[in-house]
């Protein structure tokens, strides 16, 4: 059993090297004076001046925090209200349809994601560019949110509705007052997965971002091609430090909530 410790361990720690060595190189080279990812030549933060000074990218910046966050909210709404849907729907059948189609749009590619909406958006006559990004991640980031819901639902006991009703609890009460407080750590992480998706994604954007508009992905991958940059390398470290903070910000506040119950529970 010893050794099955020590071997899992190793095997763990090999597997985040793998995972993250590439991160933390990318990482290390921003902060290279020489201008290039062969050889450090001493330590300088005029990378990231650079991306501070290019007014340009903090467009850019800021276009990819509205539509993470606006994307993010619709989703999370619509997401709460599919999922309720889905769970109190008495057909199994008509259920099991639903649950399925949502999937459907989980694990088809990007780029056929990405493809239908912009034919979709040429057909109807929709502008490629702020509107048509937003609606693009809104829509592949509600099935993420009602996955993340739905558990939350399934896990809750008729029993709490029946009592609240019996205590005279109207419908929006029981809503607000039991099912909202009780599936709240699953809204939470569906919105945070929804931001992370909407930040990181690329190829759904590529396809239906326009002129005069652009996301940080898509920004990126522009400047990549036209040859290798440090100051890439520098926002790319921005990005990912942004993204732990996300993370570790969701943990703190689940935590809190976890918390939170199990004082409730005891009576503390």
């Amino acid at each position: 059993m010893k050794r099955k410790w020590k071997f899992s361990h190793l095997y763990l720690f090999f597997v985040f090297f793998i995972l993250y060595a590439p991160i933390f190189y990318l990482m290390y080279y921003s902060f290279n004076s020489g201008g290039n990812m062969r050889e450090f030549e001493g330590f300088t933060l005029d990378w990231y001046k650079e991306v501070f000074q290019d007014t340009r990218l903090l467009i850019i910046v800021l276009n990819t925090l509205i539509i993470a966050l606006l994307s993010s909210v619709i989703s999370t709404i619509i997401g709460v209200i599919g999922a309720l849907a889905i769970v109190y729907v008495k057909r199994r059948r008509v259920q099991n349809t639903l649950l399925t189609f949502n999937n459907v749009l989980i694990v088809s590619p990007d780029v056929i994601i990405g493809a239908s909406f912009l034919i979709l958006f040429t057909i109807i006559g929709v502008k490629l560019g702020f509107i048509s990004v937003l609606l693009a991640h809104i829509a592949f980031s509600v099935p993420i949110v009602v996955i993340m819901v739905l558990p939350k639902l399934q896990e809750m006991s008729p029993t709490l509705l029946d009592a609240a009703r019996d205590l005279g609890a109207s419908r929006f009460e029981v809503l607000s007052k039991v099912v909202l407080p009780f599936i709240r750590p699953g809204i939470f992480a569906g919105f945070f997965m929804a931001l992370t998706y909407s930040l990181d994604d690329f190829a759904v954007t590529f396809f239906v971002t326009g002129n005069g508009f652009s996301t940080l992905s898509v920004e990126i991958y522009s400047l990549a091609r036209r040859g290798v940059s440090l100051k890439i390398n520098a926002l790319s470290t921005l990005i990912f430090m942004f993204t732990v903070l996300i993370v570790i910000g969701y943990y703190f506040i689940s935590q809190r909530y976890s918390n939170k119950v199990k004082g409730v529970a005891t009576g503390k």
